[in-house]
C-alpha cells in the first residue's frame, strides 16, 4: 500500500518538482499539493493521508502552525518538514509543533524518499547538520537552555506577562508603554513562538516555564482581559 503523502510550498517551482519527484518514487502517492499552510489543512480535511511534508516559511499559516493543526486534526498521522533553515530556532520550533522529521531542501531525493518512510512508520529522521545539532543539544552536559533564545529582552518581559494572565491594558501599564506598541509586540511572539493565536501563545509559554514565577498564581492583574492581539 501506498504512502498517501500531501506536501505543502510556497515557492511553486518547489513545489511542482517536490511532487514529480516524489510522483516517480515507489510506494508513494502524492495526494493533494498546497501553496501556504491554510490551504494545505484545508486539503487535509477532505483527503485522507499518512504524511505531510511541509516548509516551515508559508504565508498566512506557517509551517510550524500548520502543523500542530494537522496532528490535532489528524491524530496518527506525521510530518516531515522539508526547508532551507538549519538554524535551532526552526528546529527547535518544528520540533515543538510536532514534526517528527527535519530535512533541508539540498537533502538528495532518496533522502527525501527515505524520510518518508521512515516518519510514516513512527522514526524520527534528522538530516545533515540538523541531525548534529539535535545530538550536541541533547548531549550538551546539562547547561540549561532558554525558551523562545530568538526572544528580544523587551518581548521577554511581555511574554512573561502575557503568560501570567496580563492583558494588553496591564502589561502596557506596568511596563509604561503605549497599548499599541504591547499589541504590536503580543503579535510578533504569536508569530515568532509558532503559535496561531494568544491562548496557544501562553499555552506554549507555560509549558515552557515561562509565567510561572511566585506572583504567577495570583492570575490575571487589574487591567483588563487578555485584549486583542
Amino acid at each position: 500500500m501506498s504512502i498517501r503523502v500531501l506536501i505543502a510550498d510556497d515557492h511553486p517551482v518547489f513545489l511542482e518538482g517536490l511532487r514529480l519527484l516524489l510522483d516517480s518514487a515507489d510506494g508513494i502517492e502524492v495526494v493533494g499539493a498546497a501553496e501556504d499552510g491554510r490551504r494545505l489543512v484545508e486539503l487535509a480535511e477532505d483527503t485522507p493521508f499518512d504524511v505531510a511534508v511541509v516548509d516551515l516559511d508559508m504565508p498566512g499559516l506557517d509551517g510550524g502552525g500548520a502543523t500542530r493543526q494537522l496532528l490535532n486534526d489528524h491524530p496518527g498521522t506525521a510530518v516531515l518538514v522539508l526547508t532551507m533553515h538549519d538554524d535551532p530556532q526552526s528546529v527547535d520550533r518544528a520540533l515543538r509543533a510536532g514534526a517528527r522529521g527535519y530535512l533541508l531542501k539540498g537533502a538528495r531525493h532518496g533522502a527525501v524518499v527515505r524520510a518518508i518512510a521512515a516518519v510514516a512508520e513512527g522514526e524520527t529522521v534528522f538530516g545533515g547538520t540538523v541531525g548534529r545539532a539535535v545530538v550536541e543539544a541533547a548531549t550538551a552536559g546539562g547547561r540549561p537552555r532558554l525558551p523562545f533564545p530568538d526572544l528580544t529582552a523587551r518581548e521577554g518581559e511581555v511574554l512573561e506577562l502575557v503568560a501570567r494572565g496580563s492583558g494588553n491594558a496591564a502589561i502596557a501599564a506596568e511596563l509604561h508603554l503605549s497599548l499599541k506598541t504591547v499589541q504590536n509586540h503580543v503579535s510578533a511572539l504569536v508569530a515568532k513562538t509558532g503559535s496561531v493565536s494568544r491562548a496557544e501563545l501562553v499555552a506554549r509559554a507555560r509549558d515552557a516555564g515561562v509565567g510561572s514565577g511566585p506572583d504567577s498564581a495570583r492570575g490575571p492583574r487589574a487591567g483588563g482581559g487578555p485584549g486583542p492581539h
